[in-house]
């Protein structure tokens, strides 16, 4: 492994996460960029609890300019964190960002998808959105299982997770004890997002293949508690929203070749599912259930670790994978 300079835009849940892992991996810290004025010009590492670095967070992204890459993990919406992926790209620095909508961002925004790839080819950088979803468990690992198997015609990936073990933010965002009708309104006035990423994992996957899609559908909603639930500590009463389910759903023509499926619900079992249908066989693979934050950071340690392979411009987290689907549909 490469020892390289990083640096760090946005400091929250994930940024910390990812950047105590940058330390524990060796890597040099530059700078740490954040909006939040009661951590600004605090050390670093005191903030860690692991003793000062020598690094202080700062306002200006003026500290980030001698990183070799820089970890952007501050929002889901790439119209919203454009100005500051390209202010980084404009230093001539390499960005690895968990925005969920960059992961494929030819679905929502192709004209500033355009933008960034020309961008970052002019300033000889590489641009990539990853994370655990989008970025892995909905794609890149779909993509690696789904290439040992010839003539695929229907995959499923299936992600469900307990939220009451999840940090409080995300919570929030689906709606864990709020009333459902409430829910379903701030999530259509996109007070809260739910999970942010769907339809890009689905075309992240037909990408890998050279699948052209007719269409693709994204679709969430409220989980009413039927009885009180707890779990971890989080209790929900009977009647209010303990979190969602959603899908995205990739068609040719009528016919459904990809489906995604999401439960993040309080008291939800934990597990991710693969089902990879052929004209030959179907391959199924289950697992425990993957930790959302700390394998968000691990997939963005590991992605910026494998940055420079890439050549510059706009790049997609499958494009780091040497293997490829093939699809008979």
């Amino acid at each position: 492994m490469i020892l390289m300079r990083i640096g760090v835009y946005g400091f929250g849940a994930i940024g910390k996460l990812v950047t105590r892992l940058l330390i524990e991996r060796g890597h040099d810290i530059v700078g740490v960029v954040d909006i939040d004025e009661r951590i600004i010009g605090r050390d670093v590492g005191e903030i860690l609890g692991i003793g000062k670095i020598g690094v202080e967070v700062s306002k200006g992204v003026s500290v980030l300019e001698t990183a070799d890459v820089v970890i952007h993990a501050t929002g889901s919406y790439l119209d919203k964190v454009y100005p500051q992926i390209a202010s980084v790209i404009e230093m001539g620095v390499n960005v690895v960002s968990t925005c969920e909508t960059l992961a494929y961002p030819y679905y929502r925004y192709p004209v500033l998808a355009r933008r960034l790839d020309e961008l970052a080819k002019t300033y000889g950088v590489v641009v990539i959105g990853t994370g655990i979803n989008p970025g892995f468990i909905f794609d890149t690992l779909v993509v690696l299982l789904a290439s040992s198997t010839p003539n695929v015609t229907w995959i499923k990936a299936v992600r469900s997770l307990d939220a009451a073990k999840r940090r409080e933010p995300f919570r929030r965002k689906i709606g864990v004890g709020v009333k459902p009708d409430v829910v379903r309104e701030m999530l259509s006035r996109g007070e809260i997002t739910g999970h942010v990423g769907y339809a890009e994992s689905v075309y992240l996957i037909a990408q890998a293949g050279d699948l052209n899609l007719t269409r693709v559908e994204e679709y969430q909603e409220p989980v009413i508690a039927e009885e009180s639930v707890e779990s971890a500590g989080i209790r929900v009463e009977r009647g209010l929203n303990k979190g969602i389910v959603g899908r995205g759903v990739g068609y040719v023509g009528d016919k459904e070749v990809i489906r995604l499926e999401l439960y993040a619900y309080v008291g939800a079992p934990e597990y991710d599912y693969i089902a990879i249908k052929s004209r030959e066989y179907t391959v199924e693979w289950k697992s425990t259930g993957t930790p959302g934050d700390l394998g968000t950071a691990s997939i963005v340690v590991n992605t910026a670790e494998k940055i420079l392979q890439l050549p510059p411009g706009l790049r997609l987290v499958t494009e780091l994978l040497p293997l490829k689907i093939r699809f008979s549909v």
